[in-house]
């Protein structure tokens, strides 16, 4: 034994590393035969897992130039870091984007601008900016609502982000008079930390479910009755991720804080099917909607990513003939996703923003109904110029949901599906959650809401406008088909917005309480 423990003792370290690589080549070629490479070139062939594994990182940081990574370039997410951080935010020596690209956007200035006075809301607060409509005014809801920002927290839920991240976001929302949507897990405690809140539910009811998987007005109302800052209520019909798909959410995810938020059991997979169980058709749908507003008092709305347009027209026949709808339509478009979804589904199914908005807004139009919607825009729309294409096409709000995670330090790992973010923002480890900072990562929501806000103002003040609301589709341009022509807007999309009610910012900052910094409360 001795001389065992003699001869073990007498190999160098460099003896060592051979005895594991040559373990490593038997166990490849003799025991393993999942992975043909590693089989036929041992060892070498690990390199290679290695390197893909890698991958996008290296890309990321040494190969990708700055206009060329998707979904958000480099330049995209640095201009959101730099306003989250108050940093400098400016680009020196001109543009390095290809102007002549397809789909690039260009503003109409005016020669002369829009002037403010010394008294002028945007001289006291240079970020000031409500929207211009006031949810559920139409319909006499009897808590309507008016969003104190035009830029808002998108839905994103407790288990896709991890309670830090959205602690986070709805103290910033706060700070910034945004409101937050929950997303379809359910009303967290950390969604309660004072910002306005737009409860938000799909097919799974998560928070509203009841005991056979079903939807419960009952829970609805207590859920409304106990969380005064629940401001409206969102129907989920559709995501732009995956419309048309459910989703399951293993019984190894749910812990029980998930499960009591959600209301289902510990430890058992759920599932969200693709169809609501309380309506199946239109008509249904709207009854539902309206169930729902006459219970609650609340604003509803719907959420979807926009295809097939029939349904749609049926809805808004309804709403001609009966006078009633929803309040509220937030469009998801077809580039959008916080979550997990098959590449089918993410690359083909719904359409891009642009064009789902304008072919749902030419249905409304047509019938002259667009006066009665607050028209939410949402999918990578987080930046001011795209934000100022959208209020052209007829957006009242901007909703925003990867931008914002990016202001809370996401860094586009693009592994959220894996719960292994590093930042910590789509994790449910404590350990990688403990990354961040609350109250610093709130202030940086905050800062980037009120940058973003500070330049759509200043955009809109350089085409001789004082709201963005004022925004028509004839004041942007867009490069189209292979001779990169441009046309404006309503060229491009053969309709042009209908006029939204607009006195000036004085009247709007006159029509708010202002007992917080915006004062999100109509009068």
């Amino acid at each position: 034994m001795d001389a065992v423990f003699e001869f073990i003792k007498s190999i160098p370290w460099w003896g060592w590393i051979l005895i594991i690589l040559a373990m490593i080549a038997l166990r490849d070629i003799f025991f393993q035969r999942k992975h043909t490479i590693s089989h036929n070139f041992p060892i070498i062939g690990h390199i290679r897992y290695l390197f893909e594994g890698i991958g996008p990182e290296m890309r990321q940081y040494f190969v990708a130039n700055n206009r060329e990574e998707l979904p958000f370039n480099r330049i995209e997410r640095g201009w959101i870091y730099a306003s989250a951080k108050k940093e400098n935010n400016y680009e020196g020596f001109g543009t390095d984007r290809d102007i002549y690209a397809h789909h690039h956007i260009f503003i109409n200035n005016a020669m002369m601008p829009f002037q403010i006075g010394e008294n002028h809301p945007n001289t006291l607060d240079k970020n000031f900016l409500p929207c211009a409509k006031v949810m559920g005014a139409f319909n006499k809801r009897k808590k309507p609502y008016r969003p104190a920002s035009i830029i808002n927290v998108s839905a994103m839920s407790f288990g896709s982000l991890s309670a830090k991240a959205l602690e986070s976001l709805n103290k910033g929302a706060k700070m910034a008079g945004a409101y937050h949507n929950t997303g379809e897990g359910g009303l967290s405690p950390y969604h309660s930390h004072g910002g306005d809140v737009v409860f938000h539910f799909g097919t799974g009811y998560f928070g509203v479910r009841a005991e056979d998987g079903g939807f419960s007005m009952e829970k609805l109302i207590t859920l409304v009755e106990d969380h005064p800052f629940v401001k409206a209520i969102e129907v989920k019909l559709s995501q732009g991720a995956k419309p048309g798909k459910g989703g399951v959410l293993p019984g190894a995810k749910i812990s029980r804080e998930i499960a009591r938020i959600r209301g289902v059991e510990v430890g058992k997979d759920v599932l969200s099917p693709p169809n609501h169980s309380a309506f199946s058709n239109v008509p249904e749908l709207l009854d539902f909607i309206e169930k729902i507003a006459e219970a609650t008092g609340l604003p509803v709305g719907v959420k979807a990513a926009i295809g097939k347009l029939d349904e749609w027209e049926e809805l808004a026949d309804l709403m001609v003939e009966t006078g009633k709808g929803p309040d509220f339509i937030t469009v998801d478009g077809g580039e959008g996703g916080t979550g997990a979804a098959p590449p089918s589904f993410v690359d083909h199914v719904s359409l891009p923003w642009v064009y789902g908005f304008s072919d749902l807004y030419k249905v409304f139009k047509k019938r002259r109904l667009t006066e009665r919607i607050v028209f939410i825009g949402s999918g990578k729309l987080g930046f001011p110029a795209k934000a100022a294409m959208a209020f052209a096409m007829g957006a009242d709000c901007i909703n925003v949901a990867r931008e914002a995670m990016m202001s809370i330090g996401c860094i586009q790992a693009q592994i959220c599906h894996t719960n292994r973010c590093p930042s910590g923002v789509a994790t449910q480890s404590k350990w990688l959650q403990g990354g961040i900072n609350i109250p610093l990562k709130s202030e940086r929501l905050a800062q980037y809401f009120r940058t973003f806000r500070k330049e759509l103002i200043e955009i809109t003040h350089a085409v001789g406008y004082e709201h963005p609301c004022q925004f028509k589709m004839s004041d942007i341009d867009m490069n189209i088909g292979d001779a990169n022509l441009s046309k404006e807007l309503d060229r491009t999309y053969m309709y042009e917005k209908d006029p939204v009610p607009f006195t000036n910012m004085q009247d709007l900052k006159d029509c708010m309480y202002l007992g917080g910094k915006y004062g999100p409360k109509i009068n």
